[in-house]
């Protein structure tokens, strides 16, 4: 892409961003990906590149992905039509046997190739592998959704620690065997708690959280954990917008230092909110 930025501009934007690159450099940053963001080609290419050049500064990135549009195309290729309760997926044994193939395999193995693609170091895990994430049903009636019960990070910490970064997919499985669709914004909450992780980025496809929700330019820049539970009970924060937060909300209390709901649909927003004082979407913080 042209640019009519001179050598010395590029050298000033760098500049900028070394307060930046010194603070997150050697940190955790969980990326959750997922969902409608991943849909545009163009624009997953442009987030494959900034987390790559995020790890190659010194970062620690742990992409944590879902897939839900992919799995519904799935299901209805193989003549088997989504229903959705409250915003989770019902889910028997051949649906669950779909997820599978579709996050573990398509999805999952697509991003790994992608990153490496674009000079990165990528492994690709389920939270079956390891038991990374242990899960219980949630409720019968939604079949293999899981609750998730306990998370086992070594697998993960093992991957940074050889300088990769992991790519995991929102699985989890029990003692006896079966696997569990667990929800991806849940799942990042759970695994950057348990990284103990300096920021938890939460790539949706909303500006993040509005006071008004027909008017963008009422974005709330920054929340307390106390002041999301006010919007809460206000009605402010609604819909669909409950769980995101309540996840946002849960890493917080699990010790992720900060959580960031951003429009991933927003060219570089990761390296916005990183990289500039400017930021990008709604950050949660104690």
């Amino acid at each position: 892409m042209e640019t009519n930025f001179s050598n010395h501009e590029r050298a000033e934007v760098l500049t900028q961003a070394l307060p930046y690159i010194k603070r997150y450099n050697g940190k955790i940053v969980v990326v959750k990906y997922g969902g409608n963001a991943m849909i545009n080609e163009e624009l997953k290419q442009q987030v494959m590149e900034d987390i790559v050049l995020l790890w190659l500064i010194g970062v620690k990135i742990v992409l944590v992905h879902g897939g839900g549009p992919e799995i519904s195309d799935m299901m209805q290729k193989l003549g088997k039509k989504p229903v959705f309760v409250d915003g989770l997926r019902v889910t028997d044994k051949e649906t669950v046997d779909i997820v599978q193939m579709v996050l573990a395999g398509k999805v999952n193995k697509t991003l790994v190739n992608l990153l490496e693609m674009k000079g990165g170091k990528a492994m690709g895990i389920s939270g079956m592998d390891g038991r990374l994430i242990a899960a219980k049903p949630k409720n019968e009636a939604l079949g293999y959704v899981g609750e998730i019960t306990k998370i086992h990070i070594t697998p993960v910490l093992d991957l940074l620690e050889k300088g990769y970064i992991p790519v995991i997919s929102t699985l989890g499985c029990d003692k006896q065997g079966n696997a569990y669709n667990i929800n991806g914004d849940t799942a990042a909450a759970y695994i950057a708690g348990a990284l103990n992780a300096e920021r938890l980025i939460m790539m949706t496809d909303i500006d993040g959280i509005l006071r008004d929700y027909r008017d963008p330019s009422t974005i709330i820049r920054e929340l307390t954990v106390e002041e999301a539970k006010k919007l809460h009970e206000e009605g402010i924060i609604s819909g669909g917008m409950i769980p995101k937060v309540d996840c946002c909300v849960e890493a917080i209390e699990k010790g992720v230092k900060n959580v960031t709901i951003m429009d991933g649909r927003v060219s570089h927003a990761i390296l916005m909110e990183l990289l500039t004082n400017e930021g990008a979407g709604t950050m949660f913080k104690r």
